[in-house]
Protein backbone atom coordinates (compact mmCIF):
# COMPACT_ATOMS: atom_id res chain seq x y z
CA UNK A 1 0.00 0.00 0.00
CA UNK A 2 2.82 2.22 0.90
CA UNK A 3 4.65 1.43 -2.63
CA UNK A 4 1.15 2.18 -4.09
CA UNK A 5 0.78 5.47 -2.09
CA UNK A 6 4.06 6.87 -2.40
CA UNK A 7 4.07 5.66 -6.81
CA UNK A 8 0.82 7.64 -7.13
CA UNK A 9 2.20 10.60 -4.96
CA UNK A 10 5.71 10.65 -7.52
CA UNK A 11 2.78 10.42 -10.46
CA UNK A 12 1.16 13.41 -9.39
CA UNK A 13 4.54 15.59 -8.67
CA UNK A 14 5.08 14.69 -11.74
CA UNK A 15 1.73 15.45 -13.78
CA UNK A 16 2.09 19.18 -12.35
CA UNK A 17 5.27 19.25 -12.85
CA UNK A 18 4.55 18.39 -16.93
CA UNK A 19 1.80 20.85 -16.34
CA UNK A 20 3.73 23.24 -15.14
CA UNK A 21 6.32 22.55 -17.88
CA UNK A 22 3.54 22.76 -20.76
CA UNK A 23 1.98 26.51 -19.28
CA UNK A 24 5.58 27.71 -19.81
CA UNK A 25 6.05 30.68 -22.52
CA UNK A 26 8.49 30.53 -24.84
CA UNK A 27 10.21 33.65 -23.91
CA UNK A 28 9.83 36.48 -21.09
CA UNK A 29 8.83 39.75 -22.46
CA UNK A 30 10.52 42.73 -20.95
CA UNK A 31 8.86 46.48 -22.10
CA UNK A 32 10.86 49.27 -22.03
CA UNK A 33 11.61 52.68 -23.30
CA UNK A 34 14.47 54.66 -23.81
CA UNK A 35 15.61 58.05 -25.13
CA UNK A 36 17.73 58.36 -28.20
CA UNK A 37 17.60 61.87 -28.54
CA UNK A 38 16.27 65.05 -26.78
CA UNK A 39 17.51 66.13 -23.20
CA UNK A 40 17.47 63.09 -21.25
CA UNK A 41 19.46 60.69 -23.70
CA UNK A 42 22.65 61.30 -21.70
CA UNK A 43 21.24 59.87 -19.15
CA UNK A 44 18.47 57.69 -20.56
CA UNK A 45 20.80 55.53 -22.99
CA UNK A 46 23.41 54.38 -20.47
CA UNK A 47 20.75 53.23 -18.18
CA UNK A 48 19.14 51.33 -21.47
CA UNK A 49 22.79 50.00 -22.56
CA UNK A 50 23.01 48.91 -18.89
CA UNK A 51 19.95 47.24 -18.78
CA UNK A 52 20.50 45.50 -22.58
CA UNK A 53 23.79 44.05 -21.54
CA UNK A 54 22.11 41.83 -18.80
CA UNK A 55 19.81 40.67 -21.28
CA UNK A 56 22.00 39.76 -23.72
CA UNK A 57 24.38 38.09 -21.71
CA UNK A 58 21.59 35.53 -19.74
CA UNK A 59 20.21 34.69 -23.45
CA UNK A 60 23.70 33.56 -24.46
CA UNK A 61 23.61 31.74 -21.38
CA UNK A 62 20.40 29.66 -22.03
CA UNK A 63 17.85 32.88 -20.54
CA UNK A 64 16.76 33.51 -17.08
CA UNK A 65 15.77 30.86 -14.69
CA UNK A 66 12.22 31.57 -13.83
CA UNK A 67 10.85 29.59 -10.42
CA UNK A 68 7.24 29.83 -11.67
CA UNK A 69 8.03 27.51 -14.57
CA UNK A 70 11.71 25.86 -13.14
CA UNK A 71 13.25 26.50 -16.19
CA UNK A 72 15.35 28.96 -17.83
CA UNK A 73 13.36 30.77 -20.49
CA UNK A 74 14.76 33.44 -23.30
CA UNK A 75 14.25 36.92 -22.72
CA UNK A 76 12.49 39.11 -25.27
CA UNK A 77 13.33 43.29 -24.70
CA UNK A 78 10.85 45.00 -26.71
CA UNK A 79 11.88 48.63 -26.24
CA UNK A 80 10.49 51.89 -27.99
CA UNK A 81 12.42 55.07 -28.64
CA UNK A 82 10.21 57.95 -26.98
CA UNK A 83 13.02 60.95 -27.58
CA UNK A 84 12.82 62.68 -24.38
CA UNK A 85 8.92 63.46 -25.22
CA UNK A 86 6.81 62.55 -22.72
CA UNK A 87 3.72 62.34 -24.74
CA UNK A 88 5.17 59.77 -26.71
CA UNK A 89 6.35 57.99 -23.56
CA UNK A 90 2.34 57.61 -22.97
CA UNK A 91 1.56 56.18 -25.38
CA UNK A 92 4.40 53.67 -25.85
CA UNK A 93 3.98 52.32 -22.50
CA UNK A 94 0.55 51.59 -23.05
CA UNK A 95 1.70 49.90 -26.43
CA UNK A 96 3.91 47.66 -24.41
CA UNK A 97 1.15 46.72 -22.04
CA UNK A 98 -1.88 46.43 -23.83
CA UNK A 99 -0.07 45.52 -27.53
CA UNK A 100 2.72 43.73 -26.86
CA UNK A 101 1.24 42.07 -23.67
CA UNK A 102 4.73 42.43 -21.81
CA UNK A 103 5.48 40.28 -19.40
CA UNK A 104 7.40 42.89 -16.95
CA UNK A 105 7.62 46.47 -17.50
CA UNK A 106 10.32 48.95 -16.99
CA UNK A 107 10.67 52.69 -17.14
CA UNK A 108 12.88 55.12 -19.03
CA UNK A 109 15.40 56.59 -17.05
CA UNK A 110 14.86 60.08 -14.90
CA UNK A 111 11.72 60.85 -13.39
CA UNK A 112 10.39 63.05 -16.14
CA UNK A 113 9.93 60.21 -18.28
CA UNK A 114 9.00 57.98 -15.53
CA UNK A 115 5.55 59.89 -14.60
CA UNK A 116 3.57 59.13 -17.21
CA UNK A 117 4.88 55.02 -16.55
CA UNK A 118 3.48 55.52 -12.96
CA UNK A 119 -0.14 56.98 -13.70
CA UNK A 120 -0.68 54.45 -16.83
CA UNK A 121 0.98 51.69 -14.67
CA UNK A 122 -1.22 51.79 -11.85
CA UNK A 123 -4.29 52.28 -14.16
CA UNK A 124 -3.55 48.92 -15.84
CA UNK A 125 -2.55 47.21 -12.53
CA UNK A 126 0.66 46.61 -14.07
CA UNK A 127 4.04 46.73 -11.45
CA UNK A 128 6.07 49.09 -12.79
CA UNK A 129 9.99 48.94 -12.69
CA UNK A 130 10.94 52.31 -11.69
CA UNK A 131 14.33 52.30 -12.78
CA UNK A 132 15.94 56.21 -11.84
CA UNK A 133 12.58 58.10 -11.45
CA UNK A 134 12.99 59.22 -7.71
CA UNK A 135 10.22 61.36 -7.83
CA UNK A 136 8.39 61.31 -4.18
CA UNK A 137 4.93 61.74 -5.74
CA UNK A 138 5.29 58.44 -7.30
CA UNK A 139 5.20 56.55 -4.02
CA UNK A 140 2.11 56.08 -1.95
CA UNK A 141 0.80 53.70 0.08
CA UNK A 142 -2.48 52.91 -2.05
CA UNK A 143 -0.20 52.56 -5.21
CA UNK A 144 1.32 48.54 -5.14
CA UNK A 145 2.04 49.17 -8.86
CA UNK A 146 5.78 50.64 -8.57
CA UNK A 147 9.27 50.44 -6.46
CA UNK A 148 12.39 52.15 -7.25
CA UNK A 149 15.39 49.93 -8.37
CA UNK A 150 18.63 51.63 -8.47
CA UNK A 151 18.93 55.00 -6.73
CA UNK A 152 17.59 56.55 -3.34
CA UNK A 153 14.22 58.20 -3.36
CA UNK A 154 14.52 61.86 -3.93
CA UNK A 155 13.67 62.97 -0.41
CA UNK A 156 16.46 60.90 0.72
CA UNK A 157 19.48 61.06 -1.97
CA UNK A 158 20.09 64.55 -0.86
CA UNK A 159 20.36 63.94 2.80
CA UNK A 160 24.30 63.83 2.88
CA UNK A 161 25.22 67.35 0.98
CA UNK A 162 22.61 68.62 3.38
CA UNK A 163 24.32 66.99 6.81
CA UNK A 164 27.66 68.19 5.42
CA UNK A 165 26.62 71.64 5.46
CA UNK A 166 24.81 70.89 8.59
CA UNK A 167 27.82 69.38 10.92
CA UNK A 168 30.47 70.14 8.91
CA UNK A 169 29.71 73.77 7.38
CA UNK A 170 29.41 75.88 9.98
CA UNK A 171 33.19 75.08 11.38
CA UNK A 172 34.34 75.77 7.87
CA UNK A 173 32.63 79.02 7.91
CA UNK A 174 29.41 78.20 5.76
CA UNK A 175 26.81 80.47 6.77
CA UNK A 176 24.66 81.45 3.80
CA UNK A 177 23.37 78.77 1.21
CA UNK A 178 22.12 79.80 -2.30
CA UNK A 179 19.96 77.20 -3.72
CA UNK A 180 19.29 76.55 -7.30
CA UNK A 181 17.68 73.75 -9.00
CA UNK A 182 15.51 73.04 -11.91
CA UNK A 183 11.18 72.64 -11.83
CA UNK A 184 10.50 68.79 -12.18
CA UNK A 185 10.29 65.79 -10.27
CA UNK A 186 13.73 64.94 -9.67
CA UNK A 187 15.54 68.16 -8.56
CA UNK A 188 12.50 70.10 -7.39
CA UNK A 189 11.99 67.55 -4.54
CA UNK A 190 15.84 67.46 -3.76
CA UNK A 191 15.92 70.82 -3.50
CA UNK A 192 12.45 70.65 -1.22
CA UNK A 193 14.44 67.92 0.68
CA UNK A 194 17.58 70.37 1.31
CA UNK A 195 15.47 73.35 2.02
CA UNK A 196 13.77 70.87 5.23
CA UNK A 197 16.97 69.03 6.46
CA UNK A 198 18.50 72.70 6.49
CA UNK A 199 15.23 74.22 8.40
CA UNK A 200 14.58 71.22 10.81
CA UNK A 201 18.36 70.95 12.39
CA UNK A 202 18.49 74.10 13.63
CA UNK A 203 22.11 75.13 12.36
CA UNK A 204 23.07 78.26 12.10
CA UNK A 205 22.87 78.39 8.39
CA UNK A 206 20.37 80.76 5.91
CA UNK A 207 19.29 80.27 2.08
CA UNK A 208 19.94 84.08 0.73
CA UNK A 209 19.16 82.58 -2.86
CA UNK A 210 16.19 80.30 -3.52
CA UNK A 211 15.62 80.19 -6.81
CA UNK A 212 13.49 77.56 -9.49
CA UNK A 213 14.85 77.69 -13.15
CA UNK A 214 12.64 75.76 -15.94
CA UNK A 215 14.30 72.34 -16.82
CA UNK A 216 15.21 73.37 -20.46
CA UNK A 217 17.27 76.45 -19.25
CA UNK A 218 20.32 76.70 -21.50
CA UNK A 219 22.06 80.28 -20.11
CA UNK A 220 23.05 80.69 -16.68
CA UNK A 221 24.52 84.36 -17.15
CA UNK A 222 22.35 86.29 -15.01
CA UNK A 223 21.44 83.88 -12.41
CA UNK A 224 24.97 83.49 -11.65
CA UNK A 225 25.81 86.92 -11.42
CA UNK A 226 22.29 87.12 -9.11
CA UNK A 227 23.72 84.39 -6.96
CA UNK A 228 27.23 86.18 -6.76
CA UNK A 229 25.12 89.03 -5.37
CA UNK A 230 24.03 87.15 -2.46
CA UNK A 231 27.67 86.54 -1.48
CA UNK A 232 26.80 82.56 -0.15
CA UNK A 233 29.38 80.65 0.92
CA UNK A 234 28.14 77.73 -0.85
CA UNK A 235 25.92 77.43 -4.15
CA UNK A 236 23.96 73.91 -4.59
CA UNK A 237 23.17 73.52 -8.11
CA UNK A 238 20.24 70.76 -8.78
CA UNK A 239 19.71 69.67 -12.65
CA UNK A 240 20.05 67.18 -14.79
CA UNK A 241 23.06 66.64 -17.23
CA UNK A 242 21.87 69.40 -19.69
CA UNK A 243 21.52 72.01 -16.82
CA UNK A 244 25.30 70.93 -15.34
CA UNK A 245 26.66 71.39 -18.14
CA UNK A 246 25.15 74.60 -19.42
CA UNK A 247 25.88 76.02 -15.31
CA UNK A 248 29.44 75.27 -15.02
CA UNK A 249 29.99 76.39 -18.80
CA UNK A 250 28.87 79.75 -17.52
CA UNK A 251 30.43 79.88 -14.27
CA UNK A 252 33.87 79.23 -16.01
CA UNK A 253 32.99 82.38 -18.47
CA UNK A 254 32.06 84.69 -15.72
CA UNK A 255 35.05 83.84 -14.08
CA UNK A 256 33.26 83.07 -10.82
CA UNK A 257 35.17 80.54 -8.44
CA UNK A 258 32.26 79.88 -5.76
CA UNK A 259 34.06 78.91 -2.59
CA UNK A 260 31.69 75.89 -2.80
CA UNK A 261 30.00 74.48 -5.63
CA UNK A 262 27.55 71.67 -5.40
CA UNK A 263 26.14 69.58 -8.95
CA UNK A 264 24.55 66.60 -9.15
CA UNK A 265 26.26 65.20 -12.64
CA UNK A 266 29.78 65.92 -12.52
CA UNK A 267 29.52 62.57 -10.16
CA UNK A 268 26.77 60.57 -12.03
CA UNK A 269 28.16 61.12 -15.33
CA UNK A 270 31.61 61.88 -15.22
CA UNK A 271 32.85 61.12 -18.16
CA UNK A 272 29.85 63.19 -20.16
CA UNK A 273 30.41 66.32 -17.63
CA UNK A 274 34.39 66.01 -18.48
CA UNK A 275 33.76 66.21 -22.31
CA UNK A 276 31.86 68.86 -22.09
CA UNK A 277 32.85 70.93 -19.35
CA UNK A 278 36.08 70.28 -18.71
CA UNK A 279 38.70 68.67 -16.07
CA UNK A 280 39.30 72.86 -15.01
CA UNK A 281 35.98 73.39 -14.85
CA UNK A 282 34.99 70.22 -12.58
CA UNK A 283 37.83 71.08 -10.44
CA UNK A 284 37.03 70.99 -6.60
CA UNK A 285 33.29 70.64 -7.15
CA UNK A 286 31.29 68.84 -4.70
CA UNK A 287 28.49 66.11 -6.19
CA UNK A 288 27.70 62.57 -5.10
CA UNK A 289 30.42 59.37 -5.18
CA UNK A 290 28.08 57.21 -7.43
CA UNK A 291 28.42 53.28 -7.37
CA UNK A 292 30.33 53.77 -10.28
CA UNK A 293 33.14 54.93 -8.28
CA UNK A 294 33.00 53.19 -5.15
CA UNK A 295 33.56 49.24 -5.42
CA UNK A 296 30.78 47.69 -2.87
CA UNK A 297 31.01 43.84 -2.11
CA UNK A 298 27.89 42.46 -4.05
CA UNK A 299 26.55 39.37 -3.29
CA UNK A 300 24.90 39.04 -6.42
CA UNK A 301 25.30 39.80 -9.96
CA UNK A 302 28.77 41.23 -11.18
CA UNK A 303 31.53 43.32 -9.28
CA UNK A 304 32.37 46.79 -10.22
CA UNK A 305 35.50 45.80 -11.96
CA UNK A 306 33.70 43.03 -13.88
CA UNK A 307 31.19 44.57 -14.74
CA UNK A 308 33.13 47.85 -16.70
CA UNK A 309 35.11 45.46 -18.24
CA UNK A 310 32.29 44.25 -19.47
CA UNK A 311 30.95 47.17 -20.12
CA UNK A 312 33.98 48.07 -22.36
CA UNK A 313 33.88 45.42 -24.20
CA UNK A 314 30.69 45.17 -25.76
CA UNK A 315 30.38 49.22 -25.88
CA UNK A 316 33.67 49.51 -27.04
CA UNK A 317 32.62 51.99 -29.52
CA UNK A 318 32.60 54.49 -26.33
CA UNK A 319 29.16 56.10 -27.57
CA UNK A 320 27.78 55.67 -24.59
CA UNK A 321 29.73 57.34 -21.31
CA UNK A 322 30.31 54.85 -18.49
CA UNK A 323 28.73 56.06 -15.08
CA UNK A 324 26.42 56.02 -12.61
CA UNK A 325 23.49 55.00 -14.61
CA UNK A 326 25.24 52.48 -16.47
CA UNK A 327 25.37 50.90 -13.29
CA UNK A 328 21.57 51.58 -12.42
CA UNK A 329 20.68 50.09 -15.64
CA UNK A 330 22.38 46.57 -14.89
CA UNK A 331 21.19 46.90 -10.88
CA UNK A 332 17.37 47.25 -12.13
CA UNK A 333 18.47 43.87 -14.74
CA UNK A 334 19.18 42.17 -11.48
CA UNK A 335 16.53 42.84 -9.18
CA UNK A 336 14.38 41.59 -12.31
CA UNK A 337 16.44 38.14 -12.36
CA UNK A 338 16.03 37.84 -8.57
CA UNK A 339 12.97 38.28 -8.59
CA UNK A 340 12.06 35.97 -11.10
CA UNK A 341 14.09 33.28 -9.45
CA UNK A 342 11.39 33.79 -6.15
CA UNK A 343 8.15 34.86 -8.15
CA UNK A 344 5.78 31.53 -7.56
CA UNK A 345 3.59 32.98 -10.74
CA UNK A 346 4.34 36.04 -13.56
CA UNK A 347 0.75 38.09 -11.63
CA UNK A 348 1.90 41.51 -11.64
CA UNK A 349 1.52 41.83 -7.40
CA UNK A 350 3.36 38.13 -7.11
CA UNK A 351 6.12 40.11 -8.95
CA UNK A 352 5.97 42.71 -6.62
CA UNK A 353 6.19 40.83 -3.29
CA UNK A 354 9.14 38.96 -4.74
CA UNK A 355 10.85 42.23 -4.98
CA UNK A 356 9.91 43.63 -1.93
CA UNK A 357 10.72 40.37 -0.53
CA UNK A 358 14.52 40.99 -1.62
CA UNK A 359 14.38 44.32 0.09
CA UNK A 360 17.13 44.35 2.93
CA UNK A 361 18.77 40.80 1.86
CA UNK A 362 20.09 41.63 -2.10
CA UNK A 363 23.58 43.19 -2.38
CA UNK A 364 24.70 44.54 -5.46
CA UNK A 365 27.42 46.80 -6.94
CA UNK A 366 24.93 49.09 -6.17
CA UNK A 367 24.96 48.97 -2.52
CA UNK A 368 21.97 47.67 -0.23
CA UNK A 369 19.08 47.15 -1.97
CA UNK A 370 16.17 49.01 0.23
CA UNK A 371 12.42 49.99 0.07
CA UNK A 372 10.01 51.49 2.25
CA UNK A 373 6.50 50.64 2.66
CA UNK A 374 5.87 52.37 -0.98
CA UNK A 375 7.91 51.39 -3.05
CA UNK A 376 10.54 54.29 -2.35
CA UNK A 377 14.44 53.48 -2.73
CA UNK A 378 15.88 53.77 0.52
CA UNK A 379 19.55 52.04 0.51
CA UNK A 380 21.90 53.04 -2.19
CA UNK A 381 22.40 55.94 -0.59
CA UNK A 382 25.47 57.90 -2.38
CA UNK A 383 28.19 59.92 0.07
CA UNK A 384 29.40 63.53 -0.67
CA UNK A 385 32.43 63.91 -2.72
CA UNK A 386 34.75 66.28 -4.48
CA UNK A 387 36.21 66.21 -7.90
CA UNK A 388 39.94 66.69 -8.22
CA UNK A 389 42.89 66.28 -10.35
CA UNK A 390 45.87 64.11 -9.82
CA UNK A 391 49.08 63.80 -10.94
CA UNK A 392 48.29 62.42 -14.59
CA UNK A 393 45.88 65.37 -15.33
CA UNK A 394 42.99 62.92 -14.74
CA UNK A 395 39.82 63.59 -11.96
CA UNK A 396 39.51 61.67 -9.14
CA UNK A 397 36.74 61.31 -6.21
CA UNK A 398 37.50 61.97 -3.02
CA UNK A 399 34.78 61.32 -0.75
CA UNK A 400 34.45 63.83 2.34
CA UNK A 401 31.75 62.80 4.05
CA UNK A 402 29.80 61.07 6.15
CA UNK A 403 32.89 60.31 8.04
CA UNK A 404 32.85 56.78 8.59
CA UNK A 405 33.25 56.58 4.60
CA UNK A 406 35.36 59.38 4.17
CA UNK A 407 39.20 58.84 2.35
CA UNK A 408 39.90 62.72 2.32
CA UNK A 409 38.54 66.23 3.61
CA UNK A 410 37.40 68.86 1.72
CA UNK A 411 39.12 71.77 -0.15
CA UNK A 412 37.25 75.02 1.35
CA UNK A 413 37.00 77.93 0.57
CA UNK A 414 37.52 76.55 -3.35
CA UNK A 415 41.13 78.18 -4.69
Amino acid sequence: MLKRAGAACAMSLALVASATAADAPSEIKIGTLFASSGRYASISMPVHSGLKLWVDAKNADGGVYVKAFDRKLPIKLVAYDDQSNTATASTLYNQLITQDKVDILVADSGSVLTAPAVAIARDRKMFLFDQTGTGASFFSKDNPYVALMADPVSTVWPKPVADFLIHDGPALGIKKVALLYSTNEFTGTQATAVRNFLKDSGAPIEIVYDQGVPTETTSYTVIINNIRAAQPDAVIHLGYAPNDIAFLRNVQDVGIKFKMLFCIYPGLETELLEKNVGNKGLEHVFTYVPPSQLAYEPDFGMKLAEFRAAWDKKYSDGKVEFGFNSVAGYTTALVIEKALSEASSLDQLELRRAVFGLSGKLKTLDGTFALDDTGGQIGELTPLGQLEIDEHDHLKFVTVYPHEVANGKPIYPRP
